[in-house]
């Protein structure tokens, strides 16, 4: 199978696993739920994804290695983290 997931930089077999899991197939389902809101339905399902995964799929979204992204835009993203709307607070 030709998983297009990882071919994204940054994306392996688990978090490609995890996207899928939650319904994400390719990068178009991935830029239409952006970092955050693919984040937060990783977290939903259970999985116990790290905040690099939040990082790594931003950077899979920008083609950069996630520790390359500039530390305010990681700040950014945890400040969109805290604001983006939740059923449930975990």
């Amino acid at each position: 199978m030709n998983d297009e997931l990882l071919h994204l930089k940054n994306l392996g077999k688990t978090s490609a696993q995890w996207l899928h899991a939650v319904g994400i197939h390719n990068a178009s389902d991935l830029r239409r739920l952006g970092a955050v809101g693919a984040y937060r339905a990783v977290r939903a399902r259970g999985f116990r994804a790290s905040k690099v995964l939040l990082y790594a799929i931003e950077g899979a979204l920008l083609d950069v290695h996630w520790n390359d992204l500039p530390p305010g835009h990681k700040a950014a993203l945890l400040g969109e983290l805290e604001t983006f709307p939740t059923r449930n607070k975990s």
